[in-house]
């Protein structure tokens, strides 16, 4: 699949939860106070095509269905020929998600965003083999991963592999929540986009992608581990559960980031 060497102008809409709206990759001067890979690709597109346009209608929190409720038709009326749609997440870390009903569905939006002839790309979930936090979820994030790779084949939807790129197993990728990747991360995983969608390899902040071998290799002392674990608890798994049990949303009260198809500077 190659976008950007083709000769239309890109119109490319984002759809899905926190992970495309970009939370982790904190930007106060963007609407929601986030960035993102979905914005990090969008801004490629807008060096390599004048007439590039992006909308993202992703927010956090919001489950598949929700996805599918709120986005699916809302992005094909924007008409794009590029859709990216990442969703799912937050059902599996639901113990009642019932996956071969979820991916059915969102084989049929696939479908639907496919007739309109949309090129369309998803991500398998991530490992989570070396998450101690996430590891219970890691054989329903497989099954996920196995029923939304037919769906997209029998769709033509293109996949980034997330589950394969073992490189984000490392930590240093991730936001102090410990689920969201941080900008380091938003940046290697835009990149990864790009190669998926590009015939050749595009640059993308490589300075931001290499690290030192003394922080990819450092470890924790068992102390500052239990006191990282302690205040990871307090200030995330708490209000996590909070919200849980109050039937409330991380989204709740947020708007899309960009609803309309839209152009902004962008720095060489």
């Amino acid at each position: 699949m190659s976008i950007l060497n083709n000769e239309f102008s890109i119109r490319y809409v984002a759809i899905g939860d926190s992970f495309t709206e970009g939370v982790g990759d904190i930007d106060a001067d963007r609407p929601n106070g986030v960035r993102g890979w979905a914005d990090r690709v969008a801004e490629q597109f807008m060096l390599a095509d004048s007439e590039a346009l992006y909308a993202n209608l992703a927010i956090r929190g919001r489950l598949l269905d929700q996805i599918i409720d709120e986005q699916v038709q809302a992005a094909v009326d924007l008409k794009p020929n590029l859709v990216s749609f990442y969703g799912g997440g937050n059902d599996i870390l639901r113990p009642s998600t019932k996956l071969d009903q979820l991916l059915e569905r969102k084989g049929k939006a696939f479908a639907a965003l496919r007739a309109e002839g949309i090129e369309v790309f998803t991500f398998t979930g991530m490992d989570v083999r070396d998450f101690n936090a996430f590891k219970s979820t890691r054989p329903k994030t497989a099954l996920y991963n196995e029923l939304l790779r037919e769906v997209a084949d029998e769709n033509g939807v293109h996949i980034v592999d997330f589950w394969r790129m073992r490189e984000f197993a490392h930590p240093v990728y991730f936001a102090p929540d410990r689920l969201h990747l941080n900008t380091r991360g938003h940046i290697k995983m835009a990149r990864k986009v790009l190669d998926v969608l590009s015939d050749q390899s595009v640059s993308l902040e490589p300075d931001a992608l290499t690290m030192p071998l003394d922080i990819l290799n450092a470890r924790p002392t068992r102390m500052q581990k239990v006191r990282d674990d302690a205040r990871w608890a307090r200030e995330f798994v708490v209000p996590w559960v909070g919200r849980r049990i109050r039937g409330t949303s991380s989204g709740d009260g947020i708007s899309p980031k960009y609803p309309e198809l839209t152009r902004f500077e962008v720095e060489q």
